[in-house]
C-alpha cells in the first residue's frame, strides 16, 4: 500500500520566530496576494487570520468577486501545494478523498490520493454537492485525516481549506447545516469593489497583457507552522477573554435566535483574535480585535428563528446588534 502523504515542511530550521518576524512574514504574504486581489486588504487579513489560527475559512459571496483568485494567490504566496475541487451534484466522496485502483502490472490494489491531499484545498461552491460528499470533506477538516476502506491516511501539515459558497441560484443546492458550518473557523465575504478599485483591476489587466496572475512565494510550509506557533504566544488578557465569552453567551439569551453559539464560538474568537493581533503587529489582543472578528467567527454558529427569515434578520445582523450592547473593557497590555 502506498502512503499518499508527503512532508510539506521544507524549512528544517527549528528555531522559533519572534513576533516581529512573524508579523513581517504575514505582511509580505498580504502584499503579494493584494497584487492579485485589489482593494480588499481588510478581507484578506481576515482570510490570513483563519490560516494563521490553524483553521479553515468559508467565503460566501457572489460570483466574480475574487474568491478563487484569493485562494490560489494565498497558496502561491504561502508556498503550499494548491488543489481545487469543483463541487457538483454528482461529486462522490471518493472523488475528493481518493480510492483504491487495481494495478494489473503489480497485481494489487493501490491507493490513488484525491485532491484533498494538499496544503491548501479550494472547495469551490461547497453548497452544490450532496451532504455525503460535504461530510467527507468536513470530517477531514476536523480530523486532519481520511479513512478509505478501513485504512487511515494522514493529511499534509499544514492543511487548510478555503471553501466558497454562492448565495444565489440556490435551487437544487445543499446548504451546509449549522453543525457542519461550525467546522469553519471563519465565514467571510468580500463584497463589491469601489469604482476606483474596480478600475484598478481593469488597468492592471491592461498593463499585464495576459489573463493569468501570479504572485511571488514569500513563505513555505515550515515558515507557516512557525508563524502559527508565534500566534500561540500572543497575550490574551483574562478581561478580554471574558469579553469574548460575554458576546458568545449573549447569543444564547437573544430572543431572535433559536440556537446560540457554543463554547466553540468563544474558542474561535480567542484563536482568531490572537492571530489577528499578530498580523496587526501586536503581541497582545485588544477588545477591538474581538469586535472586528465577532461577526465572522460567530454569525454562522447561530440559528435565527424561522419566523424571522422573511424579515431580513440574519446571524450577522444579530451579532452586530449584540456588539452594541455588551460592555467593552479597556484595552489591556501584557504588562497590565
Amino acid at each position: 500500500m502506498t502512503d499518499p502523504t508527503t512532508a510539506t515542511v521544507t524549512d528544517r530550521n527549528t528555531d522559533p520566530l519572534s513576533a516581529e518576524e512573524a508579523t513581517r512574514a504575514c505582511a509580505a504574504v498580504l502584499d503579494q496576494v493584494e497584487r492579485a486581489v485589489v482593494g480588499k486588504r481588510t478581507e484578506l487579513e481576515r482570510v490570513l487570520t483563519g490560516v494563521v489560527a490553524g483553521g479553515h475559512v468559508l467565503i460566501e459571496d457572489f460570483p466574480g468577486l475574487g474568491k478563487t483568485l484569493a485562494a490560489r494567490s494565498f497558496a502561491q504566496a504561502l508556498g503550499l501545494e494548491f488543489k481545487r475541487a469543483q463541487f457538483t451534484p454528482d461529486l462522490l466522496p471518493a472523488d475528493l478523498t481518493g480510492s483504491y485502483v487495481y494495478d494489473q502490472g503489480e497485481n494489487r490494489f493501490e491507493f490513488r490520493a484525491g485532491p484533498i491531499f494538499a496544503g491548501l484545498l479550494l472547495a469551490d461552491e461547497i453548497n452544490r454537492t450532496p451532504p455525503k460528499t460535504q461530510s467527507a470533506l468536513l470530517e477531514a477538516m476536523q480530523e486532519r485525516q481520511v479513512t478509505v476502506e478501513g485504512n487511515t491516511f494522514e493529511l499534509p501539515r499544514p492543511f487548510h481549506v478555503l471553501a466558497t459558497a454562492n448565495p444565489i441560484e440556490t435551487e437544487g443546492t445543499y446548504p451546509l447545516p449549522e453543525a457542519q458550518l461550525d467546522r469553519f473557523l471563519l465565514r467571510l465575504s468580500f463584497g463589491y469593489p469601489q469604482p476606483e478599485e474596480e478600475w484598478d483591476v481593469l488597468s492592471r489587466r491592461i498593463a499585464r497583457r495576459a489573463e493569468d496572475q501570479k504572485v511571488d512565494t514569500v513563505m513555505d510550509a515550515g515558515m507557516l507552522i512557525k508563524v502559527q506557533q508565534a500566534a500561540e504566544d500572543v497575550f490574551f488578557h483574562p478581561e478580554v477573554g471574558r469579553y469574548a465569552v460575554a458576546i458568545t453567551t449573549a447569543t444564547r439569551h437573544e430572543a431572535r435566535l433559536l440556537v446560540g453559539a457554543s463554547p466553540r464560538g468563544s474558542l474561535a474568537l480567542m484563536t482568531c483574535a490572537r492571530a489577528y493581533a499578530l498580523i496587526k503587529g501586536r503581541t497582545f489582543v485588544t477588545p477591538q480585535d474581538v469586535k472586528d472578528l465577532a461577526v465572522g467567527a460567530l454569525a454562522h454558529r447561530v440559528t435565527v428563528r424561522p419566523e424571522l427569515w422573511m424579515s431580513n434578520v440574519s446571524g450577522a445582523s444579530v451579532i452586530k446588534g449584540l456588539l452594541e450592547d455588551v460592555p467593552v473593557p479597556v484595552a489591556f497590555r501584557p504588562e497590565d
